[in-house]
């Protein structure tokens, strides 16, 4: 069988317009910005208005439609759209299908969603190169889109300072022979299930359906093992660089940029440093939107692009982890 490489053809992002400072959240809960800044790095966040169609599929959607512009397509271009989302606008239909008629797509392209939280983009890119390989697409939409806010608890300082909302997308594609360069060169999937209850949202699915009692107990939101989480994201994110760059006869000198999923500056730079990345090198946006969850790999990559600092033929490391506990990595040369 033939296998075709892929590329990224296009990319976008969109974030919403309100923004909650530290300084904003210190009148929430007992908190400062020196605090969050020492801990996080994270400055600011940006928080969806439902009103303004700031939903994950309008997020999306805004995304979405960059993406198409930068690669010069239109939406029924796109054979398929496959979407990471933690929790969409609905329980069903999924976003995809909520996303394909948002763009105005009439071909009937297949979607699919993705929930593997903070992992689930990266862990979607490895589904869309192999289709895009074996030939089944030749055009796929990929987006990653997270509504935090929905599921944020704004009296937990724990984790209230972490997250925000925005969306990413990525426009992917065949690498035609003429072309060189463009390609996923390998990726990793994976999971610690045995550690899933430590970033949980434990009501509201179908074992314990919302209720009364349920809001009043304010039980809807999420939880946090702050610590477990931390060491388990340094360690899987830079085994998995590792693993990828030794299979594949590389070094960590080999990748021109870094650009891991946007939780924590502290667990950024300390992944950076197992890996004796140097920290120029490591594109690092988390300060002005905080954990975006899967949305923050396509965010980070399409301001590196728009900024002029990842051009073409330069190798590229991902490096994802979310709850479950998932993680992920993909090296790739743009």
């Amino acid at each position: 069988m033939k296998l075709f490489k892929t590329k990224i053809l296009g990319t976008g992002k969109y974030h919403p317009e309100k923004i909650i400072t530290n300084e904003d959240i210190s009148k929430m809960v007992e908190t400062t910005n020196e605090w969050i800044i020492q801990r996080t790095g994270i400055k600011e966040r940006r928080i969806a208005d439902i009103s303004k169609g700031e939903t994950a599929s309008g997020m999306s959607e805004h995304a979405s439609r960059m993406a198409l512009k930068n690669a010069e397509l239109e939406p029924n271009d796109i054979d398929f759209i496959l979407s990471s989302v933690t929790i969409a606008d609905t329980l069903f239909p999924n976003m995809s299908s909520c996303l394909q008629a948002k763009l105005g797509i009439t071909n009937k392209c297949g979607v699919l969603d993705v929930n593997s939280a903070c992992t689930g983009w990266v862990s979607a890119l490895t589904l869309a190169n192999g289709l895009i390989q074996t030939g089944v697409y030749k055009k796929i939409l990929l987006t990653g889109t997270e509504m935090a806010s929905s599921f944020n608890n704004w009296e937990d300082r724990n984790t209230c300072i972490l997250f925000g909302d925005g969306a990413g997308a990525v426009v992917l594609g065949r690498c035609e022979e003429e072309e060189k360069g463009s390609e996923i060169i390998d990726s990793i999937i994976s999971c610690d299930g045995t550690k899933g209850e430590s970033l949980i949202m434990r009501k509201g699915g179908s074992m314990y359906p919302i209720t009364k009692e349920i809001l009043e107990k304010r039980e809807q939101f999420m939880e946090m093992d702050g610590p477990v989480v931390f060491k388990s994201a340094v360690k899987t994110m830079s085994s998995h660089a590792l693993t990828l760059l030794k299979r594949n006869n590389m070094t960590i000198d080999d990748v021109d940029w870094y650009i891991p999923h946007q939780a924590n500056l502290r667990i950024i730079e300390t992944t950076g440093q197992l890996l004796k990345c140097p920290p120029e090198k490591v594109i690092v946006n988390v300060e002005n939107y905080a954990n975006t969850s899967s949305a923050s790999i396509p965010v980070a990559l399409n301001e590196a692009i728009e900024e002029g600092k990842v051009k073409r033929g330069q190798v590229l490391l991902f490096t994802a982890f979310g709850s479950g506990l998932t993680s992920a990595a993909t090296l790739l040369r743009y």
